[in-house]
């Protein structure tokens, strides 16, 4: 009779992944080195005890056989995927020494660090700066995924703050734009389920094809890619026009109301279903739901980042709340990212203080025309010959894959991985380190989808000689000769340091065991987030809202800006 192996205990965790969501995980623990299923935390009011499959089978990750356990040094041509295994210490000493004679031929600037988004944990994706900016290695501009998605929305509020995301369960309508929440954001339409099934309340999605989300939707609103700026117009036309729009919200809260009115007065549903390829009678039929249903929650989503003119898109979009004063009510508003919540202070981590503003910042982007000597790419700087990368791997996720992997096959580029399995880029490599997974090293994380920060603690022991980011980090910085207090502190003192100097913050011990819930979850309560003034632009006109936060009518004692509904003190 086979018998139930029970885990041994469960630990406290956060998802590293590079979703909104950031989950709170309760983590199933055999042994020392052993993890089972991994599931959503109840505790944490976002999560909800709701996470994706993928997440949840992550043991099938961390116990693959296919990781990598040891370093390895190429050993046949570029590209060859023909390694031998080597010494921690060697294969350190060979990226130092790589690092060091780039440096001596070309200048600092020759060695490119590079990373992603791999892990989400500010100690482990955010240490890699520590160390270029104390070299002064070439610098790294992030340009492949949010910019003008977060451009857009600040755009609006001033800073890249919204509505409390558990508010979706308390709305009448809940608007999904831009994001196929239904197979990528589970938390997103947990609660907009519940809003449905609590409350009656209808959900309207609007993108560009008919994913999992659209056939959910009560009205699916489909669009051509790049014209969610013409419908915006469009809805607020309409709004306008059938006296849905709240002008004693408009005129107390936002500036230029009647400019933006006039704007939009000759944008009707004819004039955009011509740009969106979008029906005028689902036009009107989205535009009266909004006005029918104030307590309105618009999501906005990543996808207003995959076009040229994505930020003035988010920007409409992100309006239509103000015009309706959805803003006024609870489970009203717009969100897209809280980041700009959380004041953390990233100068120990990231090395800051060091930083030489007269050092190139290469884009992430054009990592392939950087590679293959564009003189315009590399700001008439010297070629890149060196690099170290973690967190990503560019030459299957970068742009112009065919200049990325003819950059990558140049003999005179020394390349190191630092990876968890062997991906493409790490088979154009000249060393490749073994990587830790999540469970497997300290880290913190921040939820750009809710108010949450989280303790990510070490669960299990990595296996075989794997290490994790700050660890390779400091060890090059010890050849490298480089000096900053962050090569000298274990990740939780780095932890600690994001809320150096914040007025009235404290963080739970982090010295409490792995597997004590309550020491994962913070509410950024704790912390200043009060937003001065926010405003909402039109393509033509600007609006805006003031939060009674900026007037100074707010004590410590209130959570919430009763016209705005952003979390306050």
């Amino acid at each position: 009779m086979n018998e139930l192996v029970r885990p041994q205990k469960i630990g406290a965790s956060a998802c590293p992944h590079d979703c909104p969501s950031t989950c709170a995980l309760e983590v199933e623990i055999f042994d020392d080195h052993t993890i089972g299923r991994v599931h959503g935390a109840r505790d944490n009011a976002y999560t909800a005890g709701v996470i994706c499959a993928k997440v949840a089978r992550y043991a099938e990750r961390v116990h693959h056989p296919d990781r990598l356990k040891q370093p390895l040094r190429r050993i046949g041509g570029k590209g060859s995927g023909q390694f031998a295994p080597v010494a921690w210490d060697d294969a350190l000493d060979i990226v130092a020494d790589a690092f060091t004679r780039a440096e001596q031929k070309h200048g600092s600037e020759a060695v490119w660090p590079y990373l992603y988004a791999g892990t989400m944990g500010y100690v482990m994706r955010d240490g890699i700066h520590r160390l270029r900016h104390a070299k002064k290695y070439s610098g790294f501009f992030s340009t492949i995924c949010v910019n003008p998605a977060f451009t857009g929305f600040i755009a609006g509020t001033g800073k890249l703050a919204g509505a409390d995301p558990r508010e979706m369960a308390k709305s009448d309508l809940v608007v999904i734009w831009g994001t196929n929440a239904a197979d990528t954001q589970v938390n997103v339409m947990t609660h907009a389920m519940r809003a449905r099934k609590k409350r009656g309340a209808k959900i309207a999605v609007v993108d560009v094809y008919m994913n999992t989300t659209m056939k959910r939707a009560d009205l699916p609103v489909l669009i051509r890619p790049g014209t969610d700026g013409a419908l915006a117009c469009a809805v607020m036309h309409c709004l306008f026009r059938d006296g849905k729009a709240d002008w004693d919200y408009l005129e107390r809260y936002t500036d230029a109301p009647h400019e933006l009115a006039k704007h939009v007065q000759a944008r009707d549903p004819q004039w955009a279903a011509a740009i969106t390829g979008c029906p005028v009678p689902t036009i009107e039929a989205f535009a009266r739901l909004i006005g029918e249903r104030k307590r309105a929650f618009f999501r906005l989503g990543y996808g207003f980042s995959r076009s040229r003119n994505g930020a003035v898109n988010m920007h409409a979009a992100s309006c239509i709340a103000a015009v309706t004063g959805a803003w006024r009510l609870e489970g009203g508003g717009a969100f897209h990212n809280n980041g700009g919540v959380f004041h953390l202070n990233n100068s120990v981590i990231e090395g800051t203080d060091l930083r030489d503003p007269s050092i190139r910042m290469l884009d992430q982007s054009r990592i392939g025309a950087i590679l293959t000597g564009d003189k315009e790419a590399l700001l008439g700087g010297p070629p890149v010959t060196a690099m170290l990368i973690q967190n990503t791997n560019p030459l299957a996720v970068a742009p112009d894959q065919n200049t990325v992997r003819r950059g990558f096959a140049r003999d005179d580029l020394f390349v190191c991985v630092h990876e968890q399995f062997m991906t493409d880029t790490a088979k154009a490599a000249d060393i490749v380190l073994p990587a830790t997974m999540f469970v497997e090293h300290d880290d913190f994380y921040t939820a750009g989808g809710s108010q949450y920060i989280l303790l990510g603690p070490k669960l299990v022991e990595p296996p075989g000689e794997c290490r994790n980011n700050h660890e390779v980090i400091c060890g090059l910085a010890n050849r490298l000769g480089a000096k900053h207090p962050g090569f000298d502190m274990t990740p939780r003192q780095l932890s600690t340091c994001l809320y150096k100097n914040q007025a009235g913050a404290r963080l739970p011990s982090l010295s409490q065991s792995a597997g004590s819930i309550a020491s994962r979850i913070l509410t950024p309560r704790i912390i200043s987030t009060a937003l001065p003034i926010r405003t909402a632009n039109s393509a033509s006109s600007r609006i805006g809202r003031r939060c009674r936060f900026s007037a100074g009518t707010a004590t410590r004692s209130q959570r919430r800006c009763r016209s705005c509904r952003i979390i306050g003190r």
